[in-house]
């Protein structure tokens, strides 16, 4: 029997709820218990401020258990709608349904507009709009990096191209980023993470521009939709096509995508918040609740508590992660608070979440990079902790990776000077151990970053010793005081040529030490070339010079551009500094070197717990494999943190190796790094000197 040749399928992920494309119309459904009416509001156009249509729903005839739904005969995408729900209002009971409010489809494939001015006191939301899932993705699959040989860069959508010094022809948006992709590729990274991309307002609920804009969009409208605001065209729905086309330009690049994605709250607040969605569906399902049900728990310190591990809610958030990845062809996700999800419905930690465990074993997410931000604004902190439990039949290892705050600031510490912080380094530097390997996960499971969006970034780290808030107008009260950073004399810009080196020489510290980390690298975008938010650690409402991307710093400091493209490079190709097991300080094999050595700066084995501000450390460069054969590089690390020159003896038990200099952070640039691992022997003299608040790495190949 002849059969047609297999071909690869375009996978599609087919939803329950919200509007679904049929060949002859389109269905409505939505999820309502409490509501005793329900209707579809129909519009013609995006600004028109009322339906030309309103469909009743028969509860007789419309309504299947606790689901209304209506087929709408010769419908077709680019249909713009809202639900309307009739039920209880009764805010001790944790009801509060509005007749009058017109309410977006919590399953919503995309918005278009924006809030229309409520001078009838009925709050008009951005419409929702029925889309065609089907998209040309030219044979697209995720390409599937392991999670080990991963380099993360954070950026902000519109912020990496909206800036004029971009010289996009789309600034501030999905295409616009596509025009970025060689620089991407130039620097070697393998991952962007994008902040928030789900729907979020744009004007307040009245229609009006806030004072403070939400720039950053952690406040989600709808979680099946791409931000209408990064789009180039305003056709409703033209969002859809253009994310599309951004991820699949990415994967041509060999670069996956990662959403920062935020299932802890919505943007409908508290109690005295409006009602644009699920208040006013089934108020007492999709959040926490206090009080009999008429105040919103906080545990995002946004207002409100999505109610995550209600099965309702469970299973929609089940539905938009498969959803993005097989629609949009996503590769990972980073939950922000995760510890939230990790609440029971009375707000508990529970140790083992169902939604958490739902998440690690989906088949249709086993592909998947998931990455928890393994706090919340309650005081949960769960770093090393998040999602460990495991069945005893387990057959799968841990999944979860998490964002290892303390990495970040430890690292911080240790550079700046802080005493009794040698140790610590050393343990962060290694993969985080005593965090992660009691729980059975391996060094891969900790995202090392030392600045994030949430904070200063590299440049700032080292420029000022205070956060400076002022223009979020809060008064400087708003944003972390706890920074671990130091200006070195001078309170932000200097031109002292003594303060700008120590300065220029920590941002190279830095970089060194967390790309040459066991664990996976997160860059913050910029701080390779030295973007500034002028002292601001909380840039969120700052739409402007403050938080975008200024292209001119790509030139102005391209030696350290430079600089982050040999180390990332470095890591791509050396196993030695992304090993997938912990270090043992043991041998590999017979006779041969451990994994791993810690010295002191006089060469002699390092004495724990160490009260020095210097380090030496030694990795064995690891054998070969099939599918990379090698050969590879010892390294030796010198890290010094301390305020005066040091001086370093080469250890004798690897004195042997021919080693050749790679970094130095008190050479001045070209010398500062040998991207082709040619720079200079060790001094014969068999002692290094280094520069105050320096980093130096030596390698040398493995011939054995």
């Amino acid at each position: 029997m002849m059969h047609a040749r297999p071909t690869r399928p375009e996978f599609s992920y087919s939803l329950p709820f919200g509007a679904i494309v049929h060949h002859n119309g389109v269905q409505f459904s939505v999820f309502s218990r409490s509501a005793t009416a329900m209707r579809l509001l129909i519009y013609e156009h995006v600004n028109d401020p009322d339906p030309v249509e309103v469909i009743e729903m028969d509860p007789k005839d419309h309504r299947f258990g606790d689901v209304w739904s209506v087929f709408l005969p010769g419908a077709k995408p680019g249909l713009l709608y809202h639900f309307q729900a009739d039920g209880p209002y009764n805010p001790d009971r944790g009801h509060r349904f509005d007749g009058r409010a017109r309410l977006i489809d919590p399953y919503a494939k995309a918005l278009a507009g924006d809030f229309l001015p409520a001078v009838d006191g009925v709050i008009r939301p951005p419409k929702c709009v029925v889309i065609d899932d089907a998209f040309d993705w030219q044979g697209d699959v995720h390409p599937r990096i392991p999670l080990s040989e991963t380099i993360i860069y954070e950026l902000h959508v519109k912020g990496f191209t909206h800036s004029p010094t971009s010289k996009v022809r789309f600034p501030g948006t999905y295409l616009g980023l596509i025009e970025k992709i060689p620089y991407l590729q130039s620097l070697g990274i393998t991952a962007v993470e994008l902040m928030p991309v789900f729907e979020f307002p744009i004007r307040d609920c009245l229609g009006q521009i806030p004072p403070r804009p939400n720039y950053w969009g952690y406040d989600p409208m709808a979680f099946f939709s791409p931000h209408r605001g990064y789009a180039v065209s305003d056709e409703p729905g033209a969002q859809v096509r253009e994310f599309k086309t951004l991820v699949r330009a990415l994967h041509q690049a060999g670069i996956e995508v990662i959403l920062d994605v935020v299932f802890n709250h919505t943007c409908e607040g508290n109690e005295l918040g409006p009602t644009l969605s699920f208040k006013g569906l089934e108020n007492r399902v999709y959040y926490m609740l206090s009080n009999g049900g008429r105040y919103y728990r906080n545990y995002s310190g946004c207002g409100n508590t999505l109610n995550g591990n209600h099965p309702i809610v469970r299973e929609m958030i089940f539905h938009c992660l498969r959803y993005w990845v097989h629609n949009y062809h996503v590769d990972g996700f980073r939950f922000d608070l995760a510890s939230i999800l990790s609440r029971d419905r009375n707000g508990n930690l529970v140790p083992n979440p169902p939604l958490l465990e739902a998440i690690a074993e989906d088949p249709l997410l086993a592909d998947t990079k998931i990455i928890a931000e393994a706090w919340d604004a309650a005081g949960a902190y769960q770093v090393g902790t998040f999602a460990s439990f495991r069945w005893p039949d387990a057959i799968v290892g841990p999944r979860w990776a998490e964002w290892n705050g303390r990495y970040r600031d430890d690292v911080r510490r240790f550079w700046r000077g802080d005493p009794d912080t040698v140790g610590l380094l050393a343990t962060r530097i290694s993969g985080s151990s005593d965090l992660y390997q009691p729980g059975g996960r391996r060094p891969y499971h900790s995202i090392n970053f030392v600045t994030s969006h949430d904070g200063f970034t590299l440049n700032d780290l080292v420029s000022y010793s205070r956060k400076h808030n002022e223009a979020n107008g809060e008064d400087n009260r708003d944003g972390e005081n706890n920074n671990f950073s130091h200006n070195y004399g001078v309170e932000g810009p200097t031109r002292k040529p003594s303060i700008e080196a120590v300065r220029y020489r920590q941002i190279r510290n830095f970089l060194a030490t967390l790309l040459l980390s066991q664990g996976v690298p997160m860059i913050l975008a910029g701080d390779e070339c030295r973007r500034t938010q002028k002292g601001n650690n909380n840039a969120y409402c700052q739409d402007n010079e403050i938080s975008w991307f200024d292209w001119s710093l790509v030139k102005k400091n391209q030696a350290l551009v430079r600089f982050a493209q040999g180390l990332i490079a470095f890591r791509r190709r050396e196993p030695t500094v992304r090993q997938k097991n912990f270090l043992t300080g043991l041998p590999r094999k017979p006779g041969g070197l451990p994994d791993v050595m810690w010295f002191s700066p006089d060469g002699r084995p390092m004495e724990w717990p160490g009260n020095l501000h210097s380090l030496v450390c030694f990795l064995c460069a690891v054998p070969p494999t099939p599918n990379e054969p090698g050969p590879f590089h010892h390294l030796l690390m010198f890290f010094h943190a301390a305020s005066e020159p040091g001086t370093f003896v080469l250890p004798q038990p690897v004195a042997h190796l021919p080693w050749r200099l790679f970094i130095n952070t008190s050479a001045e640039p070209p010398d500062d790094i040998y991207p082709e691992l040619d720079g200079p022997p060790f001094p014969q003299e068999g002692y290094l000197s280094l520069e105050s608040r320096s980093f130096a790495c030596y390698v040398a190949k493995d011939l054995s």
